[in-house]
């Protein structure tokens, strides 16, 4: 089958979606599929030995400043490259609700081509960058948006969790959900190494993820803080994101050792086997792909029990598990775990025997049977015309 993958950003791997895009397209081609992407490049970009369609970079004028403190890069689609990308393809995959999703998804349907969606995006990300957070007006009005802008257009609408599929059911979307994990890359395995020179006696106490309101590295520094351990303990936030400056503020001032910074993926798994204990305190998550990747290396994570995150799923029991935005309840689970040495080394090999149950090679094969399905679906010239019904909605859990 030709795969085209429609995505603003694919070639700087520093989010989530971008590096989940990134895996999938490798996965699908190790399924002998031929795959291409649309994306935002300019001339002399590394393609990384990918088949690009170029698409020129969105400048957003207000929020293009917020939007580079993310680290993220939006495309404006271009409907000449798009509509080549389109005729090659069997199947169109749109990973985002943005101007490059909106253009191509339209233009597949006045063309016939058969498409596909993903809901990576969740409108509280959007929120919460511009504190808007807790304003539930905007996070409907959004969840309005991204459906006139993408999912309008889509019949079969991917899931990363069944939390996200409940919130499309909750926001009147009425089309087919598939809820199929993104998958953890098989580079992330059980691991253990020695701890670096410059993390030698230390408990090393990792998060991964952007430096965002929404993900709370501000509640691991004050546990830390907290804990009877502050001393030995080696906070390692790895990340970038527009809430560096004040994190930094916040670890001076409360005089816990934090280290900061972007890591590659290779320096990420180095740093999950020298780890000893992994915290997600963000509230707001697809499903958390660094979190997974940690526990499959063989890490026990605490993570925020928030309704609006997909990774309290994995907790395994009531220890892996705090209450959201709490510093207390997290240090209290966070002691408990470095007090516990025995107990967290077992636990951890059970956590990297859940990671085998989210591997990546098991979920694109039930990702394969959703592009088949709207394959099928336009043969048969019946894709429906979605309205926003809640009760016509269909959730498959594969």
């Amino acid at each position: 089958m030709r795969v085209l993958l429609v995505i603003d950003q694919m070639l700087h791997a520093n989010n989530g979606t971008t590096m989940t895009a990134q895996h999938l397209a490798h996965a699908l081609e190790e399924h002998n599929h031929e795959v291409r992407i649309a994306c935002q490049a300019s001339p002399g970009d590394d393609t990384k030995g990918l088949y690009i369609y170029p698409q020129p970079e969105l400048h957003v004028p207000v929020f293009q400043g917020l939007i580079d403190a993310q680290g993220m890069t939006l495309a404006k689609g271009d409907t000449h490259t798009l509509a080549a990308a389109l005729r090659w393809c069997d199947v169109a995959h749109f990973m985002m609700p943005f101007n490059l999703g909106h253009i191509g998804a339209k233009l597949a349907r006045e063309m016939g081509v058969p498409a596909t969606a993903a809901f990576h995006v969740q409108p509280e990300n959007i929120s919460c960058s511009i504190h808007m957070g807790n304003f539930k007006l905007f996070n409907d009005f959004l969840y309005r948006f991204f459906r006139r802008r993408l999912y309008q257009y889509v019949r079969h609408v991917h899931c990363p969790s069944q939390m996200i599929a409940n919130q499309l059911q909750l926001h009147g979307y009425a089309n087919q959900l598939h809820v199929i994990s993104n998958g953890i890359d098989g580079a992330f395995t059980y691991r253990k190494l020695p701890k670096a020179k410059d993390l030698t006696g230390r408990i090393v106490v990792t998060m991964v993820g952007r430096y965002s309101v929404e993900k709370h590295q501000d509640v691991a520094i004050r546990a830390v803080a907290h804990s009877k351990h502050r001393d030995d303990i080696t906070l390692v936030l790895a990340g970038q994101g527009p809430t560096e400056r004040s994190l930094r503020g916040l670890a001076a001032h409360l005089g816990v050792d934090v280290r900061f910074g972007f890591l590659s993926q290779e320096r990420l798994r180095d740093l999950l086997a020298m780890s000893d204990i992994y915290v997600h305190a963000s509230e707001i998550e697809a499903e958390a792909m660094s979190c997974m990747e940690a526990f499959a290396t063989g890490l026990v994570p605490i993570i925020a029990d928030s309704p609006l995150s997909a990774t309290p799923q994995f907790a395994l029991d009531a220890r892996s598990l705090f209450r959201a935005g709490d510093s207390a309840d997290l240090v209290r689970h966070l002691d408990w775990w470095i007090d516990h040495p025995k107990a967290r080394a077992e636990m951890g090999h059970t956590y990297a025997q859940l990671g085998e149950r989210y591997r990546l090679d098991r979920c694109v094969s039930r990702f394969e049977s959703m592009l088949e399905e709207a394959v099928a679906d336009a043969q048969l010239e019946s894709l429906p015309n979605i309205t926003p019904s809640a009760s016509e909605s269909e959730t498959r859990n594969v």
